[in-house]
Order: C-alpha cells, then structure tokens, then sequence
C-alpha cells in the first residue's frame, strides 16, 4: 500500500505570503499531491525575517482546494487557549469539508527563542500538563457534548461547542515527539497518528514506530509520519510502517522556485 504524499513548508521569507502558499496548494492538489501542511512559528532564526501567520494560511488553503489534507505541522498549542482553539479547528474543519489535521507538539524555544521572548511557558514539563489538558478540553469540545472541565491549567464551566467539525468523533490529531522520550509515545498511542522528529535514520523510525504499537489501546485507524528530502525514495519508510511522508524544505536555501519544482514534479513513489 502506497503511503500518501504531502509537501511540509515553513511559512517563512518568501513564503510568509497566505495568498502564495494558497496557490501553491492548489498547484499542489492538481499535481496528486495528498496533503500540504505548514510549519507552525511566531519567529525564527536569522536570516529569516518574515513569518506567517499559519491558521491563516491554511482557512486561505481550504478556499483554494478541495481535496488535499492540511494542517499545522507542529502547532504548539500551549501558546493557545484551548476554547478559542476549540472554535477555531471546528470551524476550519467545517470550511473545508472535513480535511483539517492538527498536529501537536511541546515546541521547543532552542530554535528561536519562541517561548523565553514572548514570555510564555519554558518549562518541557509544564508544557506537557498543559498540551494533555488542552487535548481533553479540545476532544471534550468537539463532542458537541456541555463540556465541564476544571485542571490545573484550563477550566471550562458548562460551555457547548457547536457546530461540531465534520470529521467524527473529531479532527485528527498527531502527536509528534523525539523517539526514545516515553511520554510522546504514550500521548501519541491515545491519538491518531504520531509523527517522531528528528531521526537520524529509517531504523530509527521503524523503532518509534514498533514502540508506540505496542502502547496503543484497540485497532483503529492511525497515521504513521515520516518526513523526507525532495525527490527521497521512501519504500523503506513504507516498510517500516509509513502512512504518509512529509516533503520537507529547509528554510536556509528556501526558494520558491525550488517548492514549485518538487511539486510540479509530483509524489510519485519511487
């Protein structure tokens, strides 16, 4: 079985534009790319200097195709109130007619100093209490069930959260996480997918992947991510239990003329 296929671009410098990367989507689905998913960051490092906003970008990608999948790839949703976030997603998932996909993450403030600049959170292990009860809120929320939450970080007081999306029971959420960190693994085996970063290796990923099946509770669907380089052979992703590979460009040598020519050059497995 072929895995699907998604560009992942970081919404920086030249692609800091909503409108642009909404083109490029479009570009993207008629050349049967499956999904396009974007980086999630208020700053990055220099040179880079212009960053977009990616929520959005991507309600501008769901205007602009129909079929490809999307998402925020990794958002750190500590930055954001879970309600609002609550709102937000069923509401794109409703725009677009169910193909949002949020993935999640504890973010790190090693890469641009996100978090110690804008004063949020720095703690790794307050920030994982925070990322746990903002996904029971936010799976509370898209029940469309009266949702009464009171943790140690949010509360929510008999509040309905409707209309729900329109993906069920919700929108897809994958965790992504260093392999080897027990704590990702576990969040991701009660999720929908889990996206392991910073491999050195297929071995590696193939050992993330054997890991997090034997957490996991019951047989239902659930995404296996890995990213590649442009032009990548990833049958051993696929082997290793690959479902969909990620396209990644890196901001350094980030050209627009270089995302187009790997798009237009289409997924085909190689």
């Amino acid at each position: 079985m072929n895995p699907r296929r998604a560009l992942w671009l970081p919404l920086f410098d030249v692609l800091a534009d909503p409108a642009l990367v909404a083109r490029l989507a479009a570009e993207a689905e008629e050349a049967g790319w499956d999904g396009l998913f974007v980086w999630d960051h208020v700053r990055w490092r220099e040179p880079v200097t212009h960053v977009a906003d990616p929520w959005i970008t991507l309600t501008a990608i769901a205007c602009a195709t129909s079929t490809v999948r999307f998402g925020p790839m990794v958002s750190a949703i500590t930055r954001r109130r879970p309600v609002k976030l609550a709102r937000e997603t069923a509401s794109l998932d409703l725009l677009s007619g169910g193909r949002l996909v949020l993935g999640v993450g504890l973010g790190s403030d090693r890469f641009a100093g996100e978090f110690s600049r804008t004063g949020e959170e720095c703690d790794d292990r307050v920030r994982g209490r925070m990322l746990d009860e903002s996904l029971s809120v936010l799976r509370a929320a898209w029940s469309g069930e009266v949702v009464r939450h009171r943790g140690s970080c949010y509360t929510v007081d008999g509040v309905s959260f409707l209309p729900r999306p329109v993906q069920r029971p919700g929108v897809p959420v994958w965790a992504a996480g260093f392999p080897g960190n027990a704590r990702p693994m576990r969040r991701a085996a009660g999720l929908d997918g889990f996206f392991p970063v910073n491999l050195s290796s297929v071995a590696e990923f193939a050992d993330a992947v054997g890991q997090v099946e034997a957490l996991r509770v019951g047989d239902g669907p659930f995404d296996y991510v890995c990213e590649v380089e442009p032009g990548a052979d990833v049958d051993a992703y696929v082997a290793a239990g690959a479902t969909w590979c990620l396209t990644a460009f890196d901001p350094a040598s980030l050209s627009l003329d270089h995302v187009r020519g790997v798009l237009r050059d289409g997924p085909a497995v190689k």
